[in-house]
């Protein structure tokens, strides 16, 4: 017999090639049953992000490069933990309708998808934390498939947009979500753009658009993603736990340090309703700091706190 459209790879090589510039194209559906399995084809991209970075043997470095690189990841990180995170996953605060789609941007030029899809997969890893269904579990799945193989697979792909139906009645989020790939290219030809002028307007930074492309975009954007992923892959495994939880969620101030907060994560899990991660005064959350700064000039508002009776329930 022949086979089915949806166990045919050729078939599923050209899917997966369309849906890296329209993350919205389903006119072939996967093979359930493969699910689990990784999809090469999008492979392809994430492993070359990585190989780009080797650039810097190719294109040397400057203070400028290295400084580009570094306030990208500042900018990108706040918007993926107050605004990926906190807000668009967990409502914990209220914010304009263009300030949202501001940091919604910014979020997508991170290139770890679009913000619906971002929303409903971590709601869905709240729902389901540390049971077989949790697509990024250590303790069930291991190391690699919770720190990046998940990420690759078929079944992880598409928007689950049943989780997020308050986030869906947007079509900026929409539009953004389906062509997650534009967001970082313009990132890329800008920065490009931006170090090609500075090497015409400014030759002593020693820079150009090459070189602002792999440190500002490649090497920016692939720190950023293997730090961002270290909660779901190390966050609950090393670490102390303050709450009784009924997943294996840990605080880690290490990795608080690197994702702005998001390593105090058994605060979190335990109460996933406040802005604030950080729930002690010494528990530095940057992200809190960044989200109270911007609340005082009017931007975000109605920031959740910790409610007292989660402070009863700690351990210590």
């Amino acid at each position: 017999m022949p086979a089915s459209a949806s166990q045919n790879p050729r078939v599923h090589a050209l899917a997966s090639v369309r849906r890296w510039f329209d993350a919205g194209a389903t006119d072939t559906p996967d093979a359930i049953d493969e699910g689990d399995r990784l999809d090469l084809v999008r492979v392809v991209p994430f492993v070359a992000m990585h190989l780009a970075c080797l650039g810097v043997f190719w294109v040397g470095i400057s203070a400028t490069a290295v400084a580009v690189a570094a306030v990208l990841y500042a900018v990108r990180m706040f918007a993926i933990t107050a605004f990926y995170h906190r807000y668009f996953s967990h409502r914990t605060f209220r914010a304009s309708r263009p300030v949202q789609f501001a940091f919604a941007l910014i979020g997508a030029s991170c290139v770890q998808r679009g913000p619906l899809w971002w929303a409903a997969q971590h709601r869905h890893h709240h729902a389901n934390a540390d049971s077989p269904e949790d697509l990024h579990s250590p303790g069930v799945h291991g190391f690699w498939r919770s720190h990046v193989g998940w990420f690759l697979t078929r079944r992880a792909f598409a928007t689950d947009l049943s989780r997020v139906p308050d986030l869906a009645r947007y079509p900026e989020l929409r539009w953004l979500d389906r062509y997650d790939i534009a967001v970082p290219v313009a990132l890329a030809v800008a920065l490009y753009g931006l170090g090609a002028l500075l090497q015409h307007v400014a030759p002593a930074l020693g820079t150009s658009g090459m070189q602002l492309v792999v440190w500002g975009f490649f090497v920016s954007t692939i720190v950023l993603f293997h730090v961002t992923v270290t909660i779901n892959s190390l966050a609950h495994r090393f670490g102390s736990r303050r709450f009784d939880t009924r997943d294996d969620s840990r605080n880690n101030a290490l990795l608080a340090l690197l994702t702005f907060g998001e390593g105090w994560h058994n605060n979190h899990h335990f109460f996933p309703g406040t802005a604030r991660q950080g729930f002690r005064w010494w528990e530095i959350d940057l992200t809190w700091y960044g989200l109270k700064l911007l609340s005082s000039v009017g931007l975000v508002r109605d920031l959740k706190p910790v409610p007292a009776w989660v402070w009863a329930r700690a351990r210590h």
